[in-house]
C-alpha cells in the first residue's frame, strides 16, 4: 500500500461511520402539533353590546375589548334615558356581567 492511499484508510471508517447519522439528518422531521388557536370567544362584542343594552335598558355609546390575564373582556359605557352613564364590563368567554 501506497503512502498515498494511507489517509484514505484513516478516513474511510469515519465515512462509513458517519454516513447513516448524515442520511439521518436528510429525513424529514416529524411535524410539530401546532399551537392551538386561541379559542373563540362564546359571545361577540356584538352580542354583549345587545345583550347589555336589553339588560341595563341603555344605548352603548363605547365599546372596546381589553385583556384581563389572559382573558378578554368587552368594556362597555352605556347611557340610558335620564343621562345616567354606566361601564359594564362583559366576559366574552362566559357573558358574565360584571
Amino acid at each position: 500500500m501506497t503512502r498515498r492511499h494511507a489517509p484514505l484508510l484513516v478516513l474511510m471508517p469515519l465515512l462509513l461511520g458517519l454516513g447513516p447519522m448524515c442520511a439521518l439528518s436528510l429525513l424529514p422531521t416529524p411535524a410539530r402539533a401546532a399551537p392551538a388557536p386561541a379559542a373563540a370567544p362564546a359571545m361577540t362584542m356584538n352580542q354583549a353590546v345587545k345583550m347589555a343594552e336589553k339588560k341595563f335598558h341603555a344605548r352603548v355609546i363605547k365599546a372596546e375589548t381589553q385583556k384581563d390575564g389572559g382573558k378578554s373582556i368587552y368594556v362597555l359605557k352605556l347611557l340610558n334615558d335620564t343621562g345616567h352613564v354606566r361601564t359594564v364590563h362583559v366576559d366574552a368567554a362566559t357573558g358574565s356581567v360584571q
